[in-house]
């Protein structure tokens, strides 16, 4: 094997921030049933999900889109304006237009609603960690 090839990860570091204490511990059981995607942190709100992000270092954040304190819409905007290759998938209760816009817009690197978290939240884990 050459010695300059690039290291493949052991898993993809997810730090998980949502308000609702229901909602992060079935995610939390979601991914800890899988190989390969471990669970670093997670945050009650987008002022402390940006503080973890710097702390921890994720490789992927799942972000919820209503949360106090600060929406996660503006905390994937100030993550990515701290570190604009920083991965965040934004996971909410339904699929409003601005929701998703606002999420493009701010620099998130996916969208899934969270009625679609048992079918997709791995396979769009996976594929973004992969990045």
């Amino acid at each position: 094997m050459n010695p300059s090839a690039a290291v493949m990860r052991d898993s993809v570091r997810v730090l998980v921030v949502d308000d609702e204490p229901l909602f992060v511990e079935l995610v939390q059981a979601l991914l800890g049933a899988e190989d390969g995607i471990d669970v670093v942190g997670t945050a009650p709100d987008g002022k402390r999900g940006v503080e973890l992000t710097r702390d921890l270092a994720p490789d992927l954040i799942v972000m919820d889109v209503n949360m106090p304190v600060m929406d996660g819409i503006e905390a994937t905007r100030a993550i990515r304006d701290g570190n604009p290759s920083a991965c965040i998938l934004i996971l909410t209760g339904g699929s409003s237009i601005t929701d998703i816009d606002g999420a493009r817009k701010a620099g998130a690197a996916g969208y899934l609603t969270k009625d679609r978290i048992a079918s997709d939240l791995v396979g769009k884990i996976r594929h973004l960690g992969a990045r």
